[in-house]
């Protein structure tokens, strides 16, 4: 057959045993060629390393990720809310439609002004390190530059140490538009949900305007250097102007908030030092300020990001993966950099908590005091009994520190302490900071001191950062005034400090609160020493300090109570149910405050996105009832006509334990 492989004759005479030998010899060498390659297939099996699995599971990845991007790129648009519709039921109409179909045109002109982090930063002037990248964006965006050369941006997002302002030889300038704070990055929205709705019932950028500025700097620095005061000032008048005469609706948020309060003060106050529009200037230009989730007295979260560069977040990412943020994994001081970083920017000194003891509590007593952190306590009428939370020492050295009565506390004062020759060592070190040159027996000190409120926290933080405070100094106050007469409260200074300073001369204008609340918020801190290496920051956030069912306002060292994630309640309320309500020394004409709370929900599933009920910090701009409050009063509604204020939480109550002079 022909399938049948014939071996050729040998040449040599052959046994007649011969063609048995040959059988034999050909199974053998059949066996040979067998072993040899199931040899071969076990060698090639062995060469199959870990890193071709990865490298397999990461093209698997890849492969279905761009199929599915594929096809809902090709897919009609109406296919992916179809989907959602079906499983999450059918979606409510955003507000923009919802009001336009009742009728609602724009009416008066709207003012955005961004907070911090939130509006991007682009390069206009650099070093050789940064070629290529003239105005691209270095904060917001894809962020695409921090991870090519991350020292390089360090540098050039930093500002200069001594003046605040720009280091030689660089500009970083804010990105100007609707476009520079609409989306933070891409896919996470800002300002994008508002402005879209906003123009359902006829907005565009003629009666819209973001009031962008550069957030690193002080608010005062900002006009120096930028005039971005004057042009606010200019394009406020240019819309009342070129929108018949209508005065202009503004919404700020977050740290945004308390720039448009130094802005009122500082366009009616005389040249230089202000904008000389005169005492009337904001009752004839402004309808109404609706600030969003604004920490007008402070947020205990920056004393944290000054102290150590942490949140509970970071705390939480280094108690699980110790060195991840360190140079021993990484071969890059990731904090240390950000805080020498940080601690250039004078905006985050106008968010340090501002009252002291009087607003924030002392050793043993606070206004949110037997707090719940479990239980929405606003909504039931039961409330059960807990044991009063110590939230006036904002940072305790140590879990029994933070419970233990002050009487039985032995606190030494670290005020006396003198810089000693045991420092460390910069030059054996990464990067710099001003830890650097602060001795052991200064940390000790520290930490012997054991608890902090939040007026001996400002001495603390002019101990382990002189320089930074120093510059803070000159532009920001965080007392409370005595006579606001006196003459030194007209300085610049004062003018983001409510407790400082006085609402302008409007009785027309209203200002809203408007705040999320029923999320657990940073208010205070379990510390401890950090002794793992020299070249670290010496104080950490003690993750292990948890407080169980009998305290669960204590989570991974860090005490929680009501407020929107970020910003605690007592801070973006109190203003308005007690330091400006009605007529007091702080609002001498008595505009109406109103507070007007969002109780938080979290979205049903994934398909939701970040959610239409959210009172979270930023996602709050995407709550579709604050959105329809917004429209609603740019359309030419008022509070009243909103249905007065809403309030969830115990920001009344709590205001009344404080003891302000009125």
């Amino acid at each position: 057959m022909s399938f049948l492989r014939r071996r050729k004759p040998t040449s040599t005479p052959s046994s007649p045993n011969s063609d048995h030998n040959n059988d034999d010899s050909d199974i053998d060498n059949d066996k040979e060629k067998k072993t040899i390659r199931e040899e071969k297939r076990k060698n090639t099996n062995t060469r199959w390393s870990c890193l071709d699995n990865c490298w397999w599971f990461v093209g698997g990845v890849c492969t279905v990720w761009w199929f599915l991007l594929f096809l809902y790129n090709a897919m009609p648009r109406s296919i992916p809310q179809y989907v959602t519709e079906v499983i999450a039921g059918p979606m409510p109409d955003p507000p923009g439609i919802k009001l336009a179909k009742e009728g609602l045109k724009a009416n008066h002109p709207v003012v955005f002004v961004p907070g911090i982090v939130t509006c991007g930063l682009e390069l206009w002037e650099g070093e050789s390190c940064a070629d290529g990248l003239f105005r691209k964006r270095l904060w917001g965006g894809t962020f695409g530059e921090l991870y090519k050369r991350p020292l390089c941006w360090v540098k050039h997002m930093s500002l200069d140490n001594e003046t605040g302002l720009d280091p030689p030889g660089m500009r970083i300038r804010p990105v100007s538009g609707l476009v520079a704070a609409d989306y933070f990055a891409p896919g996470f929205f800002v300002w994008a949900v508002l402005i879209a709705n906003l123009a359902r019932i006829g907005y565009e950028e003629k009666n819209m305007y973001m009031a962008s500025y550069d957030w690193r700097l002080s608010f005062q620095n900002t006009e120096v250097r930028d005039q971005t005061l004057s042009r606010m000032k200019s394009n406020i008048e240019l819309m009342v102007a070129t929108n018949g005469g209508k005065k202009v609706v503004v919404i700020p948020h977050s740290m945004g908030t308390l720039y448009f309060l130094h802005f009122m003060k500082w366009v009616e106050a005389p040249a230089p030092m202000g904008g000389g529009g005169g005492s009337d200037w904001c009752a004839k230009h402004i309808k109404a300020v609706m600030n969003i989730g604004g920490p007008f007295l402070g947020v205990p979260k920056t004393l944290a990001g000054l102290f150590s560069m942490e949140a509970k977040d970071i705390a939480i990412v280094k108690a699980f993966a110790p060195h991840v943020l360190e140079s021993d994994v990484f071969h890059f001081q990731t904090l240390q950099h950000l805080m020498r970083m940080t601690r250039t920017w004078d905006s985050t000194m106008s968010m340090i908590p501002k009252g002291g003891e009087t607003i924030w509590g002392g050793l043993d007593w606070s206004p949110e005091g037997h707090y719940e952190c479990n239980t929405k306590q606003h909504k039931n009428n039961h409330k059960p009994s807990v044991k009063n939370m110590n939230y006036g020492r904002l940072i305790s050295f140590g879990k029994e520190v933070a419970t233990l009565h002050s009487s039985k506390l032995e606190r030494l004062d670290f005020k006396g302490a003198l810089k000693d020759k045991k420092h460390v060592n910069a030059s054996i070190c990464d990067v710099w900071t001003e830890y650097h040159e602060m001795g052991i027996e200064n940390v000790e000190a520290i930490a012997k001191y054991k608890a902090y409120t939040a007026d001996s926290i400002l001495d603390l933080l002019y101990f382990v950062a002189p320089k930074m405070m120093k510059r803070g100094d000159a532009h920001f106050s965080h007392g409370i005034a005595d006579d606001l007469d006196d003459p030194k409260y007209n300085h610049y200074k004062y003018w983001s400090n409510p407790l400082a300073t006085t609402l302008p001369n409007a009785t027309d204008i209203e200002i809203y609160s408007m705040y999320g609340v029923g999320i657990p918020t940073e208010r205070a801190y379990v510390y401890k020493v950090n002794s793992d290496s020299e070249c670290n920051i010496p104080f950490k956030i003690d993750t292990s300090a948890d407080g169980g069912k009998d305290d669960s306002c204590l989570q991974g060292g860090v005490y929680s109570t009501d407020g929107d994630e970020t910003v605690p309640v007592l801070s973006s309320g109190f203003m308005f149910a007690k330091g400006w309500r009605g007529k007091t020394r702080f609002n001498p004409s008595g505009i109406r405050t109103y507070i007007r709370e969002y109780d938080h929900s979290p979205p049903a599933n994934l398909l939701e996105g970040r959610g239409t009920q959210s009172g979270a910090h930023v996602d709050i701009l995407g709550n579709f009832a604050l959105i329809e409050d917004i429209i609603r009063v740019a359309a030419g509604a008022t509070c009243e006509d909103l249905g007065g204020e809403r309030v969830y939480s115990d920001i009344f109550k709590w205001s009344e334990k404080i003891n302000l002079k009125l």
